[in-house]
C-alpha cells in the first residue's frame, strides 16, 4: 500500500516526504485539507519546515488526497498512537528493536512475546511498522524489565529475526 501511495506522487519527491511525515505520524487530513492530529491543526508552515519544503507543496499535496477517493480515506481515518519509546529511559523501560527478514510473516509477535512471557519480563508496549506503510518495518517492544543476555540471544537466532537492539 505504501509503494501504491508513493507512486501517486512519484513526480514530486517533496509531496512525497510530505506523504511521508505524514504517514510517519498519523497524521490525517480534514474535509477543508487542513492537516490535524486527532481535532488539532498543524500548521503547513511547520509541517513544511520539519521537512525542508514549501508550505505550498503541504497545500499541494493535501489538495491531492482530497482529490482522490482511495487517499482521502486513507488520510482522513490515519490516527496516531501514544509511544512509550521515547520515555522509556525516563521510566526506566527496555526497548527491544528486532528487524525481521520478512515482516509479512505470520506469528512474529507472538513468538517474540511469548519468549519474553516464559521469562516472566512484563511487557508495556509493543508497536510494529506496518509493512504496507513502512519501508524498513520493525517490531518494538517496551518493557518492564532488562531483558537478559541469553534471551536477546534466543531472540536473535529466530529463523525470521535479521537484528535485535536494545
Amino acid at each position: 500500500m505504501f509503494d501504491e501511495i508513493m507512486e501517486k506522487f512519484e513526480g514530486s519527491p517533496s509531496q512525497q516526504a510530505v506523504i511521508r511525515l505524514l504517514l510517519e505520524r498519523g497524521f490525517s487530513v480534514n474535509d477543508d485539507g487542513r492537516v490535524v492530529s486527532g481535532g488539532i491543526e498543524i500548521p503547513n508552515t511547520g509541517i513544511a519546515r520539519e521537512i525542508g519544503v514549501d508550505r505550498r507543496v503541504v497545500d499541494s499535496t493535501t489538495d491531492a488526497i482530497l482529490a482522490d477517493e482511495e487517499l482521502r480515506r486513507i488520510f482522513q481515518n490515519i490516527s496516531a498512537i501514544p509511544s512509550l519509546m521515547d520515555l522509556a529511559p525516563v521510566l526506566d523501560l527496555t526497548v527491544l528493536t528486532i528487524e525481521v527478514v520478512a515482516a509479512d510473516e505470520h506469528g512474529i509477535v507472538a513468538e517474540v512475546t511469548g519468549l519474553l512471557a516464559d521469562r516472566d519480563i512484563g511487557i508495556r508496549q509493543v508497536i510494529s511498522d506496518d509493512p504496507e506503510f513502512s519501508d524498513d518495518p520493525k517490531l518494538y517492544i517496551i518493557t518492564d524489565d532488562p531483558v537478559p543476555g541469553d534471551l536477546l540471544v534466543a531472540i536473535r537466532d529466530l529463523p525470521f529475526v535479521r537484528k535485535v537492539e536494545f
